[in-house]
Parts: C-alpha cells; structure tokens; sequence
C-alpha cells in the first residue's frame, strides 16, 4: 500500500469537499458536476482510510487496556482479525483506476455481414442496452439512425447517460466499457424459409462521451458538408439541407448526422459524436506510448472477430473474452446484463490486481 498515495488522494479529497461547499462553483454546472463526479470517485476511498485508521486506533486502546485488564485481550483479537479485510479494501482502492470510469457514453452499433438480418440484429443489440440502461435508470437518447427496410437498423448511435453524479464515480462507462467489438448472432433469420440456422454479425463501438474541455478541435481543420436526409430505400424524409456531415481533417474521422430537422441540432449532435471519438484516438495513443497499442473495439464487422455470441437454438450466450457462458439469452436480450458484467468487471478487477489493465478489453 502506497502512502504517499494515499496522502495525495485524501488532499485531492479535502480539496474537492472545500469547492463544492463553495456556492460559487454552482454558477458554471459543467465545472460543478466534473468536481463532483471526481469527488464521488475518492469518496469511498476516504471510507475506506477512515475506517482502517480507525480500527487501528480501536486496537491500540484495546492492548492498552488488556495490559491492565485482561478482559480486553478478546476486543483487541476481534478488531485484530478485521484489519487485514481492511487494508486489502483499501489497497484495491488505490489501484489507478480507468480516468473514464465516471463518465456518460456514445454507444454506435453498425450491422455487419448477414445483410439485413444483420440489420435486425442489430436493432436487437440496441433495444437490449436500452432496456438495460432503463434497468439501471440511465437516460438514453438517439443521436442518429439509419433504420433498415424490415425495421432493423444500419447504423446508429445513441448516448446513455446517468443522473446526476453517480455513486462511487461508477458511471455509465464503467458498466458498458466491455460491450466494444463485434457481436455474433446464431439463429434462424425471418427472411430464411427452409429453417436454416444462419450467421450473422454487428459491430459494437462505446465511447466516453467527451466534454469540450476534454478535447480541443480547431475549427479550421474540419469540412463540414450538408445534404438531405433520407430514410429507407432513399425516400426523401426532409426537403431541406438539414443533414450535417463532418470530416477531421488531420484524422479522417467522419460523423454524420440526419435526426434532426434543423440543421444546427444535426450539427450539435455530429460534433458530440466526433469529441468522443477524438478522445478515444487519444487514450489510444497514450496507451501506446505506454505499452503495445490495444486493438480497435471493431476493427471490422467480421464474424471471426467476435467477443460475444448469441445463440438462439440453445438460448446460449458466451462472452469469448473471459470464457463466460450463460443460457439465458432471451433474459440478456431483454436487458438483464447483470451476470455477464459482472463476470467483465470481476475479470477486469483481478487484471488490474495482477497490473495488467488492458487484459479484459484486449
């Protein structure tokens, strides 16, 4: 256990209760809630150093007084055999955990090969993280969506976001980092008539939806092009240049964005979509510079890159990553996520004991 960790953090911690019992810092509510979501983040680090450093004191007193009075040897065993429960808490706390953790997400699923039973796959994987964000009380919101002709959809992103500052800086991304790569369906499609199990695939992107504070973009370095939107089989959905798409120039990135009617609202939502991936290109430079780069969460929608399969004949779903399976897909569809992420989470948390942060999400 490093000390002088832990003195760092319990100043960071002193320092953040101070500025928001600052009622000045509740006029800028951005700034507001990033000082809260960090202070979230060390409350339970505080819990833990206080309570540790309590039980030492309570032990201290208790041999103290069993010098004198024997009866108090049993007290100070008890609170003895509580000690090592409680360093082992502490010190899991003092790992350095992910900077994103507290932060909201873009979710974008894109179908992949399978054509348009892809497609309806796809929209299975979305009306499941909607379903599960619902579970967890998270609000979800549609950014952009190309639905396909038999109700599916082709590619869409949404944000899912939690309210207020959530407990212990375990926000959205911290449950959802995992759900990155692609997804295999086994089933028999609707467009098949013979029965035959057929498979398909979806690609899974999450972000740490950023702030603008967390990523600079020049202006001058962005093309920005409208056109109209359209929707399925290219019938005209709006007769005005509303749809908004953006390239980075200096990265290629291209987000494009056709929801909205007005066509500042499409570009509002563009450019929230091209600050998340601009800061996942970063964390995975930085990550770079560190260790070997870890691969793209999609890079292709390819069924031999799975992460996870879905079967349906044998109502099967296995994550590849950690060896998890579970026959209860229709509940996992339905939003009932716990298990498998939990499973993500225990596997990332003995990675990271082990000092091998990337090992789940690799």
């Amino acid at each position: 256990m490093s000390s002088e960790r832990l003195a760092t953090l319990l100043d960071e911690y002193a320092e953040l209760e101070k500025r928001l019992a600052d009622p000045a810092i509740h006029a800028d509510q951005n700034l507001a809630r990033r000082v809260g979501r960090r202070y979230a983040e060390l409350v339970p680090l505080h819990k833990a150093a206080t309570e540790l450093a309590q039980a030492r004191a309570d032990l201290a007193a208790a041999k103290e007084l069993a010098a004198e009075d024997p009866a108090f040897a049993d007290e100070a065993e008890a609170i003895a055999a509580t000690l090592p429960a409680l360093e082992e808490c502490l010190a899991e706390l003092l790992i350095p955990r992910d900077p994103h953790d507290a932060k909201d997400i873009i979710v974008e699923i894109k179908a992949g090969e399978g054509g348009e039973e892809s497609a309806l796959f796809a929209g299975d994987l979305l009306r499941m993280y909607t379903r599960y964000a619902e579970r967890c009380g998270w609000l979800v919101e549609v950014i952009d969506a190309q639905d396909s002709d038999l109700g599916g959809v082709k590619d869409v992103s949404v944000a899912i976001k939690s309210k207020g500052v959530p407990e212990g800086g375990n926000g959205v991304w911290s449950r959802l980092k995992w759900e990155g790569g692609v997804h295999r369906v086994q089933r028999v499609p609707v467009t098949e008539s013979q029965g035959r199990i057929h498979t398909s695939a979806a690609g899974v992107l999450v972000l740490p939806e950023a702030e603008e504070i967390d990523v600079t973009i020049d202006p001058n370095e962005l093309r920005i092009d409208v056109f109209r939107s359209s929707g399925p089989g290219g019938q005209s959905v709006n007769t005005t240049d509303s749809a908004v798409r953006i390239t980075h120039l200096p990265t290629g990135i291209v987000v494009s964005c056709q929801n909205e009617k007005s066509q500042l609202q499409n570009r509002e939502q563009a450019m929230r979509i091209l600050r998340a991936r601009l800061l996942a290109v970063a964390q995975e430079q930085a990550d770079a510079a560190a260790s070997d780069a870890r691969r793209a969460q999609v890079r292709t929608v390819d069924r031999s890159e799975r992460i996870r399969t879905y079967n349906f004949p044998q109502n099967r779903i296995t994550d590849h990553r950690i060896g998890y399976t579970a026959y209860n897909l229709d509940l996992a569809l339905a939003g009932e996520l716990d298990g498998v992420l939990a499973a993500l989470a225990e596997a990332d948390r003995a990675a990271r004991l082990a000092g091998n942060a990337d090992l789940v999400r690799r």
